[in-house]
């Protein structure tokens, strides 16, 4: 019987998880009943429970056999301030908020990993199972590294894993290398003087330099990235004005940067600030730019990668796991862990979405036959790193 196999004994319990915490979603750092229900199952298994790291984070620990080398596997825990449209008996209770990214799914299959690697696990070292808050904009990652993660929790590498829509079910998708985009946030505040929208001569409308501004930001990768770089620049809120007939006296501008190299990041924060003042100073208004240096890019190291890759190929076939997946512009803050240790972050297939099922939309839910593959992904890892005598 192979791993999958043995692991689908854990579904029904599993199933029972994902469902449970879907119908119940917290978003960042407000994973306060999301983090009792993990520590909760983790401790029935026997593992030595932390809670309250980066804040809502839960670590449990697994040890067996003598001392050995230590492994960290993580797994997300917040949900989205999305408004679920499914209408199953587990849709959202929480308006406003939903699991709409599969952490729900996540947190499951680890904790099954977790009891099936209690139970039966066949290693000689540490597992840390990690239960991170904030993956979703507030850097939760970077909250449980502050707090102490690796002096708590001396691991030796650090493992990531993400359902992925579109994929085909049940095939794994990595990279060494850079594999998701750094992720910047900025704003531009356009000042002038506002007034009565028939006397514009009168006023210093900030309307057109904030329009000039967007159309010029879009010159930032066209004419200033090189060719061979991967960047993107994205103008995403235009907040002003209050009715028809008033020239407001700001605009507020709100945007996105994805990039990979940290020379392409000071390139185009600082263009973003030339830009801003030079359209502005041109039209007798003032500019001011906020940038925010937020997640950068996930950077899978080499060895942990080919280690993955044999754990995924182990259980699914060499052929369904792809090894050169194209990097992908999305951001995740894992990056903020493998900056601290070496490691790797996979995607795992989820197959194609239902309408409106992608990640990120209101139709979305997690596929719940991935959880055996997910959980035995784990396990695999686990027990091809940590190998006891006799495996």
């Amino acid at each position: 019987m192979n791993l999958i196999e043995k692991v689908k004994a854990l579904v029904p319990e599993m199933l029972r998880w994902r469902q449970d915490l879907h119908a119940c979603p917290e978003t960042a750092f407000q994973e306060v009943r999301t983090a009792e229900y993990a520590a909760a199952r983790l401790t029935s298994f026997g593992l030595e429970v932390q809670s309250g790291i980066g804040r809502t984070g839960v670590v449990a620990t697994l040890k067996k056999g003598p001392p050995g080398q230590s492994i960290g596997l993580r797994a997300d825990i917040d949900a989205l301030d999305v408004a679920e449209s499914n209408d199953f008996a587990h849709r959202s209770q929480i308006p406003g908020k939903m699991h709409a990214c599969g952490h729900d799914g996540h947190m499951a299959m680890l904790m099954g990993a977790a009891k099936y690697l209690a139970e039966a696990g066949r290693f000689n070292g540490t597992v840390y199972f990690i239960f991170q808050p904030a993956e979703e904009n507030e850097g939760g990652a970077d909250a449980m590294v502050h707090d102490g993660l690796f002096d708590r929790f001396p691991m030796a590498a650090i493992y990531g894993l993400h359902n992925f829509p579109h994929l085909p079910f049940g095939a794994f998708a990595i990279r060494p290398g850079p594999m998701m985009a750094g992720s910047d946030s900025f704003d531009i505040i356009v000042k002038g003087s506002g007034g009565h929208a028939a006397m514009p001569n009168l006023l210093h409308d900030p309307l057109p330099c904030a329009a000039q501004i967007v159309m010029m930001l879009q010159t930032i990768v066209s004419r200033n990235t090189d060719p061979f770089e991967s960047a993107v620049v994205g103008v995403t809120q235009v907040h002003a004005g209050t009715t028809y007939n008033i020239i407001p006296e700001e605009v507020v501008l709100r945007g996105t940067v994805r990039y990979f190299n940290p020379a392409v990041q000071d390139m185009i924060e600082a263009r973003i600030r030339e830009i801003a003042a030079g359209a502005a100073a041109a039209m007798g208004l003032t500019a001011e730019v906020r940038y925010c240096r937020r997640y950068p890019p996930v950077v899978n190291s080499v060895p942990e990668t080919a280690l993955a890759v044999e754990a995924a190929a182990r259980l699914v076939g060499r052929r369904n796991v792809v090894v050169d997946m194209k990097p992908s512009m999305g951001s995740e803050d894992f990056a903020f862990l493998l900056q601290k240790k070496p490691g790797a972050y996979i995607h795992l297939g989820a197959g194609a979405p239902r309408p409106n099922g992608y990640l990120h939309q209101s139709g979305y839910d997690f596929n719940d036959e991935l959880l055996p593959i997910g959980a035995a992904y784990w396990i695999s890892l686990v027990e091809s790193q940590l190998s006891s005598n006799g495996v």
